[in-house]
């Protein structure tokens, strides 16, 4: 079985707290809907731009999916299309990386360099 990436996207502030505590509790929008929201790579850049439009300060986190055991569903949303949900804290130990996710001149997210030649950003369940 192949690792499963999924990534979230967060407040700077945010994960430096999340990394001195050992997990991540979500945002608020993740604590009022019950779970922690993730996307697959094909759904990270949409999410993005619907969820996160216009918000500087931002970090994507790079996780694998098969450190976070039964907490994890894939449930429909958006369109139908499943999507990563984590039911409970993020542990720190299954983020793989944490890139900065700027603003770029037209006011959309840039994405890290490289984010879609690992060969695993387009996971699905």
């Amino acid at each position: 079985m192949t690792d499963r990436i999924i990534f979230h996207m967060c407040r700077s502030a945010e994960w430096e707290s999340a990394r001195s505590s050992g997990s991540y509790p979500g945002s608020s929008q993740d604590a009022a809907d019950g779970f922690i929201h993730f996307s697959t790579g094909s759904q990270v850049e949409e999410s993005a731009a619907k969820h996160r439009a216009g918000q500087d300060g931002l970090v994507l986190l790079t996780v694998d999916a098969a450190r976070l055991g039964d907490a994890l569903k894939w449930e429909p949303s958006r369109g139908g299309q499943l999507f990563p949900h984590l039911y409970g804290p993020l542990p720190v130990a299954a983020v793989l990386r944490a890139d900065p996710l700027p603003l770029g001149p037209d006011g959309r997210h840039v994405f890290p360099a490289g984010f879609r030649d690992t060969g695993f950003w387009d996971v699905q369940p």
